[in-house]
């Protein structure tokens, strides 16, 4: 599976139809802190290649970003980490919470 990165409310759409569960990552490509949660993710992923992963870039995808903020009534943080079951998300954290641990331990 590995990590896809995502852009459109139509990809997160087709995600959050064809997959049970999964986690998404909000990143800013200008942040310090989220470069550091992301390196994170990353060495999650490689830990644990077979659950299904997808990260948006919110300077790229800020319709997307604001999509799911707005559709699940999460507040917005960059770096966020989203946990979604049966498209709806049921543990969320941010920032320094996001480590390859707190990944693992969310339930996926």
């Amino acid at each position: 599976m590995g990590k896809h990165k995502i852009e459109k409310i139509e990809e997160f759409s087709d995600i959050l139809q064809s997959n049970k569960k999964f986690i998404l990552i909000k990143h800013s490509l200008t942040c310090p802190i989220s470069k550091a949660a992301f390196d994170e993710y990353e060495q999650f992923v490689s830990e644990n290649e077979d659950i299904p992963t997808f990260y948006l870039y919110v300077q790229e995808a800020r319709p997307l970003s604001n999509y799911i903020a707005e559709t699940f009534s999460i507040k917005h943080e960059s770096p966020q980490a989203l946990l979604f079951e049966d498209g709806k998300v049921t543990w969320d954290t941010s920032h320094r919470n996001i480590t390859k641990e707190s990944l693992r331990n969310a339930g996926v």
